[in-house]
C-alpha cells in the first residue's frame, strides 16, 4: 500500500497528522476528476487463469489464439467496472458481456527444467518445457 511517507513512517505520527494527510489524498482524487478517478475494466477467465484486462492492454494468453492481426473475442468475462464506477459481477460469467482483442503475435515463456532425483538409488531425470503464449492487445469491452 504506497503513501505519501510510506508504512514505517507513516505509523509513528500522530492520528491528527495521519487524519490529515488522508484529508489531502482525499482531495487531490477529487481535483482528478470523474473521468481520470474511474476507467473501464473487466476480469475474464481465459483458458483456466483469470486476467485483468483494460483497453489498449495487452495480455498473454496460453496456447496460440491465431493468427497475427485477426481479432479474437473473450466470452468468460467475471466482472466488469463501467466509467461511471458501477460495477457488475456475474455469477460466475456477466450476461451479455465481452472482451475483445487482436492478437499482437506469439511469445515463449522461459525455460523451465524439471529435475527428479531419488536419494541413494542414483535416479536422477531431467525435463524440461518452454509454454507458448499469445500477446493479445485488449482494442473494447462490451458489457
Amino acid at each position: 500500500m504506497p503513501t505519501l511517507l510510506g508504512p514505517p513512517v507513516l505509523l509513528r505520527f500522530s492520528v491528527e497528522l495521519r487524519r490529515d494527510l488522508a484529508v489531502a489524498r482525499s482531495a487531490l482524487r477529487a481535483e482528478a476528476g470523474p473521468l481520470e478517478r474511474y476507467h473501464v475494466y473487466a476480469i475474464i477467465q481465459a483458458r483456466g487463469r483469470q486476467l485483468k484486462v483494460s483497453p489498449g492492454s495487452v495480455v498473454e494468453v496460453d496456447g496460440t489464439a491465431g493468427e497475427q492481426g485477426h481479432e479474437f473475442t473473450f466470452e468468460q468475462v467475471l466482472l466488469v467496472e463501467k466509467d461511471g464506477g458501477d460495477i457488475v459481477a456475474g455469477a460466475p460469467f456477466v450476461a451479455n458481456a465481452k472482451v475483445v482483442g487482436v492478437v499482437d503475435g506469439e511469445s515463449r515463456g522461459p525455460k523451465l527444467r524439471v529435475f527428479k532425483k531419488k536419494r541413494r538409488k542414483g535416479f536422477r531425470k531431467t525435463r524440461g518445457h518452454r509454454s507458448t503464449f499469445t500477446r493479445v492487445r485488449i482494442t473494447d469491452i462490451q458489457a
